[in-house]
């Protein structure tokens, strides 16, 4: 255990996610960080539910989440499906809360009632910017007065209650980033209870970090931002801050955030391609963690005996999806054979491929395994040996008199063979050599246009002893009548 570690004993993380979207890898890589840190210390790793946006989150992306963590290999201690000491673990269960601790809020005078309109606020901020200045709460209802109430209700305003900030310095230690401070003249007196009675963003975290005792926050640096707003309100209630650590975003190949112009950018979409999850636990660990060895392969049981937060980097994370492919194809390859075929066999079946001989099926995978990263690439190798019709990636190659004549002496050499295998076919690969004087890749490249419709790939002998004779001269036909 780190010397990090010792310091907080009783350490308690959580991982709150809103159910407003498919689960981010980003969001992914902050709740294995979170995991990792928990199970590493002996801690407590809780599953927060931020389901406050009742007009976004729904029910499916809720389910979805709890698939692609329980998928991930995460499991929680406490959390909305198993409980726990500290719940509800659903925000939209804790409504009561957040607005007896906001009434609080208001009776100590950290906080008041707003009935400033959505329109006004914006009319004012757009005034302020054209002026050069802050576009900060401009205090129009500090000191109301009862008479000015009563006109705003009857006018049917409901007020939001907005928490005062003070105007001081805030300042905490952040285990990434060291020392930050933020000076409270340049934050707005910000609404912590909407009119509707649904706590926003940085109030609930802050009342639920601080009511199921949570130790440390392990977040993105995205939420720095909002650091100083939940400090206040825990210094205002009363309460010690958690320890914070803010972790760099996941950037794309660009070093732009990475969004869905980089490609896959969802947990789900690798699930349904077919990548393992110990590959995407050990990838994502990777980005902003290192292990004091410089080995990159980690079990997850070595990530949990590796990690500390003194090893999380500040630069920034790239996602590299060509070392992700490597490090998911070294998994392919390093499963045993029968597990890998029994999760491979549904995505040929998805293809649409006859898998009615399980044998043939294994062969296939066999063979294309070492070109594969992942199962759904896998399964779109081997169409190969399922087509019933090669379609070319160059017919010119075709066409050729070099490639008519090598074709012809092919079937011309295969009239007789009863034994069909990878080694006859090489035998009858030397005799049209030796026949015809075409060798090199003017022999090899046709052949394996013809055979698979592709330039490059599996070495030819393979490819034709799972193809069988008949459907080798059946391609050899085609080719010739290209």
């Amino acid at each position: 255990m780190s010397e990090l570690s010792q310091n907080h004993i009783n350490i308690r993380v959580r991982f709150a996610p809103s159910p407003t979207g498919y689960l981010h890898v980003g969001n992914a890589r902050t709740a294995i960080l979170n995991w990792l840190f928990a199970r590493h210390c002996g801690g407590s790793f809780i599953l927060r539910v931020e389901d406050t946006d009742m007009d976004r989150s729904t029910t499916e992306y809720y389910k979805e989440l709890l698939d692609d963590l329980k998928w991930l290999g995460l499991d929680w201690d406490e959390g909305p499906d198993v409980g726990g000491d500290f719940g509800p673990y659903k925000q939209s269960d804790r409504l009561q809360i957040y607005q007896d601790y906001a009434n609080k809020l208001l009776a100590q005078g950290n906080a008041f009632k707003c009935y400033c309109t959505a329109e006004e606020i914006k009319e004012k901020s757009e005034l302020a910017i054209s002026k050069g200045e802050s576009v900060n709460y401009d205090g129009t209802c500090y000191q109301l007065s009862q008479e000015q109430i009563r006109q705003f209700e009857s006018q049917g305003r409901k007020p939001v209650i907005r928490f005062r900030v003070p105007s001081e310095e805030i300042s905490f230690s952040d285990i990434v980033r060291g020392t930050i401070t933020f000076d409270g003249d340049n934050i707005s007196d910000f609404v912590i209870l909407r009119a509707v009675g649904i706590a926003t963003y940085n109030f609930a975290a802050a009342v639920d970090d601080t009511l199921m005792s949570i130790s440390h926050i392990v977040r993105g640096e995205d939420h720095l931002s909002n650091t100083p707003k939940q400090i206040l309100i825990h210094n205002a209630l009363g309460h010690t801050s958690p320890n914070f650590v803010h972790i760099p975003m996941i950037l794309g190949s660009d070093r732009s955030k990475l969004s869905k112009r980089h490609g896959d950018n969802q947990v789900r979409q690798y699930r349904e391609k077919g990548y393992f999850p110990e590959a995407l636990v050990n990838f994502l660990s990777l980005l902003s963690w290192s292990s004091p060895t410089g080995d990159e392969l980690l079990s997850m049981k070595r990530l949990v005996e590796e990690f500390t937060l003194e090893r999380l980097s500040k630069s920034a994370a790239i996602f590299d999806l060509e070392k992700f492919n490597w490090m998911n194809g070294w998994y392919l390859r390093n499963i045993e054979f029968d597990k890998i075929t029994n999760m491979a066999i549904p995505f040929l079946e998805k293809e649409g491929y006859d898998i009615s001989d399980e044998t043939f099926a294994k062969k296939c995978i066999g063979a294309v395994i070492t070109r594969a990263d992942y199962l759904q690439e896998l399964a779109t190798r081997c169409s190969i040996f399922f087509q019933d019709e090669v379609m070319f990636e160059n017919d010119t190659l075709m066409k050729s008199e070099s490639s008519k004549k090598i074709f012809a002496e092919f079937l011309n050499e295969t009239k007789n063979i009863t034994d069909w295998r990878g080694e006859t076919f090489k035998q009858i690969m030397k005799t049209i050599q030796q026949k015809t004087g075409v060798k090199g890749k003017d022999l090899w490249m046709p052949f394996r246009m013809a055979l698979t419709g592709l330039e490059h790939g599996l070495e030819l002998p393979n490819v034709v002893e799972l193809l069988g004779l008949e459907k080798s001269k059946q391609f050899i036909q085609k080719a010739i009548n290209t």
